[in-house]
């Protein structure tokens, strides 16, 4: 017990916080570490090498469930084995690894619970049997609910001659594996060994709980008090009412995801009308449940996944989307696709967050709502932070008490003058080459000074340069820079900030974007076979792209290529630094019909218009890396030369890679054997 124990400690938290489901005033922010079959991007392995990245800003980062799968490739909700540790995402000591090197950035790891079903390695009904501390632990046949997979569990067992459970299953079925009742004492002393297992032995932290609308919440808060832990998050995907009856259930011995606040969200930037976010209908907005609630606005459940299907995804307003989380009580959840497309603007979102002392218990008015235009005022303990969202141009109010530190697309972020701190507008972080920050003074004292170092040492009155409001530096390229800036009133420093920087060179590489509508339906039939009239367009937007035209329905594409027998339109683009991508809509003729959006670009990509459409009519898509074209090489002796950086084929920088795979080095892409 005494690795965990320094583990919570590590992030704060007293012995009282311990088996509470989730500590009260908590401030922390957490991260989703994966996305859908993310198995280049959420390698232990990968993340490991991000804990620098991560630290000072998420406190906690919810990871794939790491136990063996049935699938060869799995995401893991097929678990097989509990004490085997060897997953789709690396081996056991490469997540032990992880999680400690995560412990020692003050970063809590968050395993993936699935206990509601269990995969079988033998028929119907053969539980492998594992090993544990020398006791031996395997489910049996009576460990199956009754009326599992609608009742074709007990027509097989029926054929075989097996007993199943007596009890019929206390929640959702899920069909397509064993459904286990957990009012078996196998069942509860099984799950309770494999959490003291993540804990102790693998270092973890808390526990995502999945799917737990399949048992009654009283299990949770057994499992809980057995384990010990602090943190502990279930998904309950339903309303706020049964959100809340299934927190009660656990004896509010854990959290819950807020999917309301997620539709909410939602709702608002689709249907782009911000008043949809003033309402009442989710867990943020009840005082007694606030605690437990753990809001997001994307998971790897909702996002739209390749099949170009998704249940209920955003489809604009991204960095908005955020903003709001970020700003709002609960405790956030970042998901891993958004901050890996906006790394700098989220960092610097949890930045002034964590600045006003905002937490998942803090008090929030609503200053203006209208269709265009939405603004909350969010109390934290060291100050407050007004969001505004939408055409924030256009906010009247007075806002003399406040400092504006970020804006972008359909945001703004200000911060009381009462916070006393100095303002960086460059979140710490990797970048491309030289770059420049802008300081500010967050007071409301106007005689006040910065006053900044850049060796990492402490500004004083007598350390330091001294700079006015509003003052941009630059950061040197070559080498690691710690800055530190602090505000200097009456002869003392306060309010110091610290970033980090590394500055590195990037090599600049070409993509192709291929597009075909074969399949899409008459709407697409001669757009998908021609170049000319009725043309396919491109609507082009994200990071150092536009659309040309500047005019909906955007850009003819007029270059065809064959691959596989089939006429793809094509686009060349070039890839500047790290952080750019390329966004997308596609539509036909004058803009009608149009596609949902393909976003996040950042390699040579097939991109096919499906025949289903979504909700607003918009045609899905279906989204494939080209692994197969330009500038491919398989000679591993790259990996000797003097360029030490490697990018994975979703633009995220790695070191000199050891796993097989394709990845981009020095504008070509490299084959990994």
């Amino acid at each position: 017990m005494k690795r965990i124990l320094s583990s919570v400690f590590a992030l704060g938290l007293s012995l009282t916080a311990l088996a509470q489901g989730w500590p009260a005033n908590y401030g922390g922010v957490m991260l989703q570490g994966f996305y859908w079959d993310s198995f280049d991007d959420s390698k232990w392995t990968v993340l490991e090498n991000k804990a620098n990245d991560f630290a000072g800003y998420f406190d906690l980062v919810w990871v794939p469930q790491s136990g063996k799968a049935s699938a060869s490739t799995s995401m893991g909700y097929d678990p097989l084995y509990y004490f085997n540790q060897n997953s789709s995402f690396g081996t056991e000591a490469e997540l032990k690894s992880m999680i400690e090197t995560f412990r020692q950035k003050n970063i809590g790891t968050i395993a993936d619970v699935v206990i509601n079903h269990h995969g079988t390695d033998n028929g119907w009904f053969g539980f492998p049997a594992e090993t544990y501390n020398g006791t031996a632990y395997q489910h049996k046949p009576a460990d199956i609910c009754a009326n599992d997979d609608g009742g074709k569990a007990a027509t097989e067992a029926g054929k075989q001659g097996i007993e199943l459970s007596s009890n019929y299953d206390e929640g959702e079925d899920w069909d397509g594996m064993r459904d286990l009742d957990h009012k078996s004492e196998n069942v509860q002393t099984i799950v309770k060994a494999y959490e003291k297992f993540l804990l102790n032995d693998l270092g973890y932290t808390g526990f995502r709980y999945d799917m737990v609308k399949g048992f009654n919440g009283s299990h949770i808060a057994d499992y809980n008090q057995a384990a010990g832990v602090a943190y502990s998050v279930g998904e309950c995907w339903d309303s706020k009412q049964t959100i809340t009856n299934w927190i009660d259930a656990t004896g509010r011995h854990s959290a819950a995801f807020d999917f309301p606040f997620k539709y909410n969200v939602r709702d608002a930037v689709d249907g782009r009308d911000w008043r949809k976010l003033k309402t009442d209908n989710n867990l943020i907005t009840e005082p007694a449940y606030r605690q437990y609630a753990v809001t997001f606005v994307e998971n790897h459940d909702t996002e739209v996944r390749a099949s170009g299907n998704g249940n209920g995804p955003i489809r604009r307003d991204t960095l908005a989307a955020n903003a709001y989380l970020l700003a709002m009580p609960g405790t956030p959840c970042v998901f891993y696709k958004h901050y890996l497309a906006y790394p700098g603007e989220i960092k610097a979102m949890i930045t002034a967050r964590k600045l006003a002392g905002i937490t998942n218990m803090s008090n929030f008015t609503n200053k203006w709502t209208n269709q265009d235009l939405y603004a909350n005022e969010v109390n934290g303990t060291k100050g407050n932070l007004l969001v505004v969202l939408g055409n924030t141009a256009n906010y009247q109010q007075n806002i003399s008490d406040y400092v504006q530190v970020l804006s972008g697309y359909h945001y703004a972020y200000y911060l009381s003058k009462s916070i006393n701190s100095a303002w960086v507008t460059l979140p710490g972080g990797t970048y491309d080459g030289a770059q420049e920050t802008t300081l500010k003074a967050i007071t409301a004292d106007t005689d006040a000074q910065l006053v900044y170092t850049m060796d990492g040492s402490e500004p004083t009155a007598s350390n330091g340069t001294k700079a006015s409001d509003g003052t941009t530096i630059s950061i040197p390229a070559g080498a690691t820079t710690v800055l530190k800036v602090g505000l200097l009133i009456n002869g003392s420093v306060t309010g110091i900030v610290s970033q980090t920087y590394s500055l590195v060179d990037f090599k600049p590489y070409d993509i192709k974007v291929y597009v075909n509508a074969d399949d899409a339906g008459a709407a697409w039939a001669s757009a998908s076979t021609t170049a000319a009239s009725p043309a396919i367009n491109s609507w082009i937007w994200g990071g150092n792209h536009a659309t040309k035209s500047g005019k909906w329905p955007g850009d003819k594409i007029t270059t065809l290529e064959t691959v596989d027998g089939k006429k793809w339109f094509v686009q060349n683009f070039t890839i500047e630094n790290s952080s750019d991508l390329v966004n997308f809509v596609f539509s036909v003729g004058t803009g009608s019909p149009q596609t949902v959006n393909a976003e996040n670009i950042r390699q040579s990509t097939f991109i096919t218009v499906n025949p289903s459409t979504d909700a607003q009519g918009h045609y899905n898509l279906t989204i494939n890396t080209a692994t197969g074209i330009d500038n491919i090489e398989t000679d591993n002796e790259k990996l000797n030369n003097s360029d030490l950086y490697y990018y994975t084929l979703s633009g995220q920088r790695v070191a000199k890679p050891t796993q097989r795979g394709i990845y981009i080095h020095q504008g070509k892409k490299i084959i990994i054997r």
